[in-house]
C-alpha cells in the first residue's frame, strides 16, 4: 500500500489507467454489441477524457472515503492486511462506479440536457458494476498491486 502522496498518486495512475480502459473498451464493446480490435484502439480517445476525471474522483473522493469507511470498520493493527485491501476496493468501486457512470453519461451519452438522464445513469452504473467489481478485485487489483510492489518493494 502506497506510504507517502507521491506513491498513492503513482498507484493512483497506474489503478487509473488499468480501470478505466478496461471500463471503456466493456461500454464500448456493449454500445456496438461486439468486441473488436478497433474497440481496443479507440478507447485510447476516450481515456484521454475519462483518465483525469477518474484521478481526480478517487483522489478526491472515492479513495479517501473508502479508507475513512476501512478505517471505521476495521483496526488496521488488529487486521490481516487482506481485509484491509478488500474493503478498500470493495468501496472504492462502490463510489466510483456511480461517479464515473454519471461522468460517461454526461460526456458520452447525451448530457444533462435529456429527459432520461437519471434513468440512464442508472442503466449505466447496473451494467458497469460487475464488470468494474470483478476487474478490480480479480485483475486491476492484484495486477497493478504487484506492480506497484515491484518499483517500491515490499514491507
Amino acid at each position: 500500500m502506497p506510504k507517502s502522496l507521491f506513491q498513492e498518486i503513482i498507484f493512483t495512475i497506474l489503478m487509473v489507467f488499468v480501470m478505466v480502459y478496461a471500463l471503456i473498451c466493456y461500454n464500448m464493446s456493449l454500445a456496438i454489441g461486439d468486441l473488436s480490435n478497433a474497440v481496443f484502439l479507440g478507447a485510447f480517445k476516450e481515456l484521454l477524457i475519462m483518465a483525469p476525471i477518474a484521478f481526480v474522483l478517487d483522489m478526491l473522493v472515492a479513495g479517501p472515503l473508502a479508507k475513512k469507511f476501512t478505517f471505521r470498520l476495521f483496526n488496521p493493527a488488529e487486521t490481516k492486511p487482506i481485509f484491509l485491501i478488500l474493503s478498500i476496493s470493495v468501496l472504492s468501486i462502490m463510489f466510483m462506479c456511480p461517479l464515473m457512470s454519471l461522468a460517461a453519461t454526461i460526456i458520452f451519452k447525451g448530457g444533462l440536457l435529456q429527459s432520461e438522464v437519471v434513468a440512464i445513469w442508472i442503466k449505466t452504473t447496473i451494467l458497469n458494476f460487475p464488470m468494474a467489481f470483478f476487474w478490480q478485485l480479480c485483475f486491476a487489483g492484484p495486477v497493478v498491486r504487484r506492480i506497484f510492489g515491484v518499483v517500491f518493494g515490499r514491507k
